[in-house]
């Protein structure tokens, strides 16, 4: 596989909190050339992008992030905004700290709501295994399998650490068949971007994919 057959997996992403609309038209006339999965973007900019590019881009937003402690029914009314405004694909952060509490149950019902909102559009669940146990991580594969969700996603990029091939490894093992997999979070080279894919990554998430093919 090429480079740029890589590149169709990427979730090509912005997510500063300091990204200019500058920035972002950038990220999408990239996502544009080399035909990425989609763009990974903040909320705020979800409408602008529709509005500017329509069905050319798959656009990718965040919900609850990067921290993934606001209340359920925030979370619920980010997805909403951010379906209204355009967006195909949310990606969502767990409240870690119910996770922390042994509170599965919890995470589960939160996760099938947020999926009740998206209904045929993707959500991805971030973990964010650098703060996990190994039987934290493998409780939340049968969370997200059990409550439905498109895709488990390793990283926000904004942890202690980001992807690994020991956690896709590890997830490919507990989660069930519907469940697609996310690395994200220090993939910075198309040697990575190739490994993670051939451990069974159907999306990756970096912003820098796209120079693996300038260089």
């Amino acid at each position: 596989m090429n480079v740029s057959e890589m590149l169709t997996y990427v979730d090509h992403t912005q997510l500063k909190a300091f990204a200019t609309w500058e920035d972002i038209q950038k990220l999408c006339r990239e996502a544009l050339e080399y035909h990425t999965a989609s763009v990974c973007i903040p909320p705020c900019y979800v409408k602008r992008v529709h509005d500017t590019y329509g069905d050319q881009i798959n656009i990718c937003t965040v919900v609850g992030f990067p921290l993934g402690y606001s209340v359920t029914s925030a979370k619920v009314q980010e997805v909403r905004a951010a379906l209204a405004d355009g967006a195909n694909e949310i990606d969502m952060v767990v409240n870690i700290s119910d996770v922390k509490n042994g509170d599965f149950d919890k995470v589960e019902q939160e996760i099938a709501a947020l999926k009740k909102e998206t209904g045929d559009k993707i959500l991805k669940v971030i973990i964010e295994t650098c703060y996990l146990t190994q039987e934290e991580k493998i409780a939340l594969c049968k969370a997200v399998t059990n409550a439905g969700a498109d895709f488990i996603k390793t990283s926000t990029g904004f942890g202690t650490g980001g992807a690994t091939l020991e956690d896709i490894r590890l997830f490919r093992e507990h989660i069930g068949p519907n469940v697609r997999m996310k690395a994200a979070g220090g993939v910075r080279s198309a040697e990575d971007l190739e490994a993670f894919i051939k451990e069974g990554c159907a999306r990756i998430g970096t912003s820098s994919a796209v120079n693996f093919v300038k260089k």
